[in-house]
Formats: structure tokens, sequence, C-alpha cells
């Protein structure tokens, strides 16, 4: 059934647009060619060397006008290219869903760094690999637009060829991929519609082949390098760190200024007044105010003492010390949606990736329990190799944005070890965030 729904689905129509796209594409750079030969000819006939009596100067003409149209292809090929690239990496985004990085920007508009632009000249390369490219593109989206033109003549037929019987008609012609296909009559429409369906079943996978391979190219070739690209993720990931620590001062210095520090003064006062009711010598004056400020001062003690256990606990849960397990398990029992927990851990990651992923699991809680409306939540995690993959899924409504703030805040935290969130939560539900970790930092 899902091949069936293949070709009538939004990806498939969007898929189409860009092998539509791309086809253009490679025949405007099987153009290029003709550019330099055309100019010289357009210049030769504007200046009037074409004529007999300017004969003599046609040769020095084009000695001059060939090189420096030449030149001047070479300097523009890698802007060109840039813009070409960026195009395409716009249409990747909106049409498939996929995003490609873009390279650094040029740091210069001069003659020579325009000449040695790398990325330039990569996005030129693309664009020549464009043209083979185009062909895989090119038969799917045929076998899906004449597909689908195919499929609709036995619907169309009785509205245009209803003419008198006796009436002689020429045929009317379809489009394959195996040649053309006439038919005189009704009944033969059901043959073209029967290849119309054969055409659009297929073109999902040739569509599905051409925009995978012509993804692989742009993020070679339209893309950062590897290089590049690490370093511009270390240097986000740092700025990141750096300012989710300020953030995490601030927090503290807050919760101890309005928490914990008011408690103390409090305590302190309650203490002194109290001292004051005791008096320093002789039996105390008044002892049922003292025992009342006595016993506010201890109240004032235990919810301080509170408050900085709160605060221990944001830093690091005391339970994480018995394993990411147990502090799972704990936390499951505290939400107020059941929760079912499968840990499978042979050996216990870092520290701080255990403490990462506590927090993680503790945010989505809280977030299905606030938004979700769900009636029963899934919580997991696996070690495999190397990473931990943390899952917390819900059949909830749905509607999950991952540039909310609750989600992008933690995607930015795991971006510090590089780690990577994918977020499933399609209008209706069920939700599924699935958190990739390293087990070392």
């Amino acid at each position: 059934m899902t091949g069936l729904r293949a070709p009538f689905t939004t990806l498939a129509l969007r898929q189409a647009v860009f092998c539509v796209v791309g086809v253009v594409s490679a025949a405007a750079i099987l153009a290029v060619p003709a550019i330099v030969p055309a100019l010289g000819v357009g210049v030769l006939w504007a200046t009037g060397a074409t004529s007999d009596r300017s004969a003599p100067v046609v040769g020095p003409v084009f000695l001059v006008l060939f090189p420096l149209t030449i030149a001047l292809l070479v300097v523009l090929a890698a802007p060109i290219g840039r813009t070409m690239g960026a195009g395409h990496r716009f249409l990747a985004g909106r049409l498939l869903d996929v995003r490609v990085d873009a390279p650094p920007p040029r740091l210069s508009n001069r003659i020579g760094a325009l000449v040695s632009d790398g990325p330039g000249w990569r996005a030129v390369g693309y664009g020549l690999l464009k043209v083979p490219l185009a062909i895989p593109e090119g038969y799917g989206a045929f076998c899906y637009l004449f597909g689908l033109a195919n499929l609709s003549y036995p619907v169309w037929w009785p509205l245009f060829r209803n003419h008198p019987p006796g009436t002689t008609l020429g045929p009317v012609w379809a489009l394959t991929p195996f040649g053309t296909i006439g038919t005189r009559t009704f009944a033969g429409t059901f043959l073209i519609a029967t290849a119309g369906l054969a055409m659009l079943l297929v073109a999902p996978w040739l569509m599905r082949a051409g925009t995978t391979l012509d993804l692989a190219a742009m993020r070679r070739l339209l893309g950062p390098r590897r290089l590049a690209e690490r370093v511009r993720e270390l240097q986000v990931t740092r700025a990141r760190a750096i300012d989710d620590a300020a953030a995490m001062m601030r927090r503290l210095e807050r919760d101890l200024h309005d928490g914990a520090q008011i408690r103390l003064a409090t305590l302190a006062m309650n203490l002194g007044m109290a001292t004051e009711k005791l008096g320093v010598d002789g039996p105390p004056p008044d002892l049922g105010q003292a025992r009342e400020l006595v016993a506010l001062a201890h109240r004032g003690a235990k919810d301080a003492l509170a408050d900085l256990r709160d605060l221990v606990r944001g830093i690091h849960p005391p339970v994480l010390d018995n394993g990411l397990g147990d502090a799972l398990a704990t936390l499951a029992t505290s939400s107020a949606i059941p929760v079912r927990v499968f840990v499978e851990l042979p050996d216990r990651p870092a520290p701080a990736i255990e403490t990462i992923a506590y927090f993680c699991a503790s945010e989505l809680l809280a977030n299905a329990a606030k938004h979700s409306r769900a009636t029963q939540i899934g919580l997991g995690v696996v070690r495999s190799g190397e990473h931990l993959t943390l899952t917390v899924t819900d059949d909830g409504i749905g509607g999950a944005n991952p540039d909310g703030p609750g989600l992008s805040g933690l995607d930015r935290r795991i971006a510090v070890v590089d780690g990577r969130m994918r977020v499933q939560s399609p209008t209706g539900g069920p939700t599924r965030v699935e958190i990739k970790l390293p087990t070392q930092v």
C-alpha cells in the first residue's frame, strides 16, 4: 500500500519540482559553452567586421575578444557558482527538507580572491556534475508528470472526443518511456492509463535515486569542508558552553540570594530576637515569646536546608551516584503521568554524560506532563558501542516544536558534547524524542 500511495504524496510532488529544476539547470549549464562563440559573433556583427570591406580586421578583433571573454568567464565562474549553489541549497531545504550548511563566505571581492575561491570552484564542479545527475532526475520527473497525464486519458476522452458516429478522427498520442502510444477509441485510453499508472508507480523510486545522488554531491561540493565544518561546530559549541555556564552561575546566584540567603538572614534575626527575650542574666522576662522565636528559627533553618538541598540537586542529583538507571527510575516515580522505564547499560558512561542525560530526561518528562495530554510515557536509555541513546515517547496530542524554547535549549545543551536530537511529533501524536550522546566527553 505504501508503494501505491507514494506517487500521490506531497513528498513526490516536491521531488518532481526539484528534479525539473535540476533538468533546467543542467540545460542552462550545457548552454554555457555556446556563450563564447555567440558573444564573438555578436561583437563582430555589431562592429561591422563581418562585411567584405572589414574582412582584414576579423582575425585581430577575434584574437583580442576571445581571450577577454575567456578571462571574464574565469573571473565570474566562482561567484556564479556560489550563487547557483545557494539556490540549490535553498531548494533542497524547502522541497526535500534537507539542510546543507553554506561554506565560509568569501573574504574579499578582489580579482585574485575571486579566481582562487575554493568553495566557488567546488560549486562550479557541482554545476558540471549536475549534467549527468539530471539524467535520472529528468527520467523520474518525466515518468511522474507524463504518468499523471496518461492516467487522465479515460477521464477527458468523453468530453473532447464526442463527435458524431462515422467521423474519422486521427489518433491521440501519449508519451511513455518505451515510445509513443496512439489510440482512436475510448477502450484504447485504458491501455494508456495502465502505462501511466506503471510510470507513476516507478517514478518516486527514480526521483529518489536521482535526488539521493544529487544531495550527496551537494553535501560534498556545496557545503563546508569537514575540517572547516568541525572547527565551526567547535566554535559554536564552545560559545554555547560559555553561555550555559554563565546562565547557570546567574541562576545559582539568584537562587542563593532569593532563597537560602533570605532564610538564613531571617534565622539570624529570629535567634537574635530570642536572645534578647531570654535576657543576659537572671530569669527570662518573656519565655513564651522566646520559645516562639526559637521555633520560627528552627523552621527557617529546615527551610534553608531544603532550599540548599534542592539547589545541590539542580547541580548534581545525588541519586546519580548509584547510576543513570536508578536515577531515571527515581525520576519516573515523581512523574504525574505513568512512565515505563527501559534501561540497557552494560557499562556506566562518563559522569558528565550521565548528568546531561538525566536533566534531558527530566525536562522531557516535565514537558510531556505539561503539554502532551498523554496517558502513558516511555523512557528508555540504551548504550550501543560508543553512543548512548535516550528515548522519550508519549501517546499525547503531538505538535512538539523542536525550535521552541524547551527543546531548543536541550539541543544547545547536548550540542556541547556533540550530541544530536531528533524530534518526531506530528499533529495528533504520538511524540518521540531521541537524543544520542557520546559515552565519553
